[in-house]
């Protein structure tokens, strides 16, 4: 379903950032929602970082793939990114084609922490089945520093 839905963004390779998405699903820790998730961030620096989502028997403590990739690039010491993608579920344990993972509140809100508007975002079920969006369309009233009275610390 590729499907370009803006332009204007630097653009990242879609195949390798959504395999790498892939790969790092196969980690996941999903025992109860069996939704497996892994993500891929593409920094500034060319290096790519892996996250896959990590559940708790105690749901509030249960971490996305979106942001276990970014807790390891911002460890990492990177503070700039260029594109994401996000692949969800398992196609051997789900045989029809799965719903799109798109990305949830919370991780659309610390992505923009560290990424400007124009993060391009593939959401996808595999390297030729995805969706390119940038973080402005997923996420178009942001909250940020803009907004707090403080300035913001880099």
């Amino acid at each position: 379903m590729k499907q370009s839905v803006t332009g204007g963004a630097a653009e990242a390779d879609p195949g390798r950032l959504i395999q790498a998405a892939l790969q790092v699903r196969q980690n996941a820790w999903a025992p109860y929602s069996h939704f497996m998730v892994g993500a891929a961030l593409l920094a500034a620096s060319g290096k790519i970082y892996t996250g896959c989502n990590i559940e708790n028997a105690s749901y509030g403590a249960t971490i996305c793939a979106e942001r276990s990739a970014l807790a390891q690039a911002v460890s990492a010491g990177e503070r700039r990114f260029s594109a994401l993608a996000v692949v969800g579920f398992d196609r051997q344990t789900r045989p029809t084609p799965p719903p799109l993972a798109w990305p949830c509140g919370i991780c659309r809100q610390v992505l923009s922490e560290f990424a400007g508007p124009d993060l391009v975002i593939y959401v996808a079920r595999s390297d030729t089945d995805y969706v390119r969006l940038t973080l402005k369309e997923l996420l178009p009233y942001q909250f940020g520093a803009g907004q707090l009275a403080a300035p913001r610390l880099d």
